[in-house]
């Protein structure tokens, strides 16, 4: 059979992923495809393994058995910089930022732009950040400190960072746990904003 076109492969396929914790079972035999530009919502109780099964996809677990295959290759997810080296950005439920630094430095750290003799460029760190921000629509000041956000702006920062690293496939825990109905509204005109750009 001829190979699938670009268009119709999927940016993302789990073929049979289990992954267990001695006798308890935490993902059995999943099955899930996504393409570009599309919305998935995975629901499940608490203990249903839904976080499980996004450590799997982000690096931070290996399954047990089964494959995943990322833009049709298949990859052993070796951890979180190898998932962001393949397009896959994860958005924890506890937000994990400095607060004590400003948005932009959140977004860069330990990617600041510098000059030839390394020093930094706060400038093009600045504007950099401010990209990202116009692209998605969102008025956050990238030198403001963290601390000073809400936390429905300190998600957006999140979602900022890990667009930063060109990611394909955003991967977001329980996003409106801690938000209220404006900020949850908020938070799903940037996702469909990013259905739109071709983000899964």
């Amino acid at each position: 059979a001829p190979s699938p076109s670009p268009a119709e492969t999927p940016l993302i396929e789990l073929r049979g992923v289990t992954k267990r914790y001695g006798s308890f079972v935490a993902n059995e035999g999943i099955n899930l495809k996504m393409v570009s530009g599309e919305i998935r919502a995975i629901l499940g109780e608490n203990g249903a393994g839904k976080s499980t099964l996004m450590k799997i996809l982000s690096g931070i677990y290996s399954p047990d058995s089964g494959s995943i295959q990322v833009n049709g290759q298949e990859e052993k997810i070796a951890g979180p910089r190898a998932a962001q080296a393949l397009g896959i950005g994860i958005i924890h439920q506890e937000l994990a930022l400095m607060p004590d630094l400003n948005v932009a430095q959140n977004i860069f750290i330990g990617r600041e732009p510098r000059n030839r003799w390394g020093v930094l460029n706060e400038a093009q760190l600045n504007r950099d950040a401010e990209a990202i921000f116009a692209a998605m629509k969102v008025p956050i000041d990238p030198k403001a400190e963290v601390r000073s956000l809400t936390i429905a702006k300190q998600q957006m920062v999140e979602i900022a960072k890990a667009l930063s690293f060109r990611s394909r496939i955003l991967i977001m825990d329980e996003p409106t746990a801690a938000l209220n109905d404006a900020e949850t509204d908020e938070l799903f005109a940037i996702i469909r904003r990013l259905k739109s750009e071709g983000v899964a």
